[in-house]
């Protein structure tokens, strides 16, 4: 039987949260005065394993830290939030990866120092992990070049023993948004990207067209659109899409991934596709209500709560618009 719901394969990083409120950085050794900062438990990975450990799920994460005083915060980190960091790598004489996120009235420019950020490797996921989980959640595909490789053979293996997969893109600093992801895209249960993410891995122009065309590849695909709630696209044609909270955001780093870990954690509770993407705009706005990804994640009492106030519409390939859902209703064919 399994112990880990939930084994989180990604990068591993701390976050320099700095809110610029009006000041725009200038160079030329400028020096102006900013609203806050703050040093903070970081990366995509790392917040989704902290929400859905929150949520009440078992996690457990493997990632790759150097052996500095930056390595040892973020383990720390996660394992005070429940995170099992046993299959966590720390690599002597390298230096953990760090992201700078400027943060400006609603809009945030990151900066990222990779460190060991992409050096994970299938290789350093050992097989009493795969063999003990649930579910296997990527993060930031596009930074773990260690990983390209050996992911399809990874995800084919698990994939055999039921175990189901999923997989948030993040934005690619290459711009390409390629690197061997659409070829994934049929070992991929759950696809996560947000709106300018789909757009670009798909090539479409709208973001309707694109979910359907990730979906038609084979990923279940799930897009997070920020104030205008998440659509998803299952293969099987069925359309769901999803109301955001109305928050007053505080700071938004983790948001999306916040929303990453609600679904998962819903899924794996046993929940449908319409509870799970309740949870999961709950979860997102939630965390908008903290400085960094994890200061005000959500519990499931909270997150629940929240959810049962947001309306689920959905569209059958046979059936057409049916209308809002209630909770806990299954809306998928």
């Amino acid at each position: 039987m399994a112990d880990i719901d939930l084994l989180v394969l990604g990068e591993l990083n701390a976050d320099v949260i700095v809110e610029c409120g009006d000041v725009r950085p200038s160079f030329g050794q400028v020096e102006d005065i900013v609203e806050d900062a703050d040093i903070v438990l970081g990366s995509s990975g790392a917040i989704t394993a902290c929400g859905a450990a929150r949520l009440g799920a078992r996690v457990a994460m493997a990632g790759v830290v150097g052996d500095d005083w930056l390595g040892a915060f973020v383990l720390e980190h996660l394992r005070d939030r429940g995170v099992d960091t046993t299959y966590c790598v720390r690599r002597p004489g390298r230096r953990t990866g760090m992201s700078i996120v400027l943060g400006a009235r609603g809009d945030r420019s990151i900066l990222t120092f990779p460190g060991e950020i992409g050096r994970l490797s299938a290789a350093d996921v050992p097989e009493a992990a795969l063999s003990a989980v649930r579910h296997v959640h990527v993060s930031s595909y596009f930074l773990q070049y260690d990983l390209w490789e050996g992911l399809p053979a990874l995800f084919s293996g698990v994939r055999r023993r039921g175990v189901t997969t999923s997989v948030d893109p993040n934005w690619d600093p290459s711009r390409s948004f390629g690197h061997g992801l659409p070829e994934l895209l049929p070992l991929i249960d759950y696809l996560l990207p947000n709106e300018a993410e789909a757009l670009r891995i798909s090539g479409e122009g709208t973001v309707e067209s694109a979910a359907a065309t990730l979906a038609a590849r084979g990923a279940c695909a799930v897009v997070k659109r920020g104030e205008d709630g998440a659509l998803l696209h299952h293969p099987d044609g069925t359309v769901l899409t999803v109301t955001a909270p109305r928050v007053s955001p505080i700071e938004t780093t983790g948001a999306g991934d916040s929303f990453d870990a609600g679904l998962l954690a819903t899924l794996l509770a046993g929940g449908d596709l319409a509870a799970a993407l309740r949870t999961a705009s709950a979860c997102g706005a939630l965390s908008t209500q903290g400085i960094g990804g994890t200061a005000a994640q959500a519990t499931a009492e909270q997150a629940g709560a929240l959810a049962e106030t947001l309306t689920v519409a959905a569209r059958h390939p046979q059936r057409g618009l049916t209308g809002p859902t209630q909770p806990g209703r299954e809306t998928h064919q």
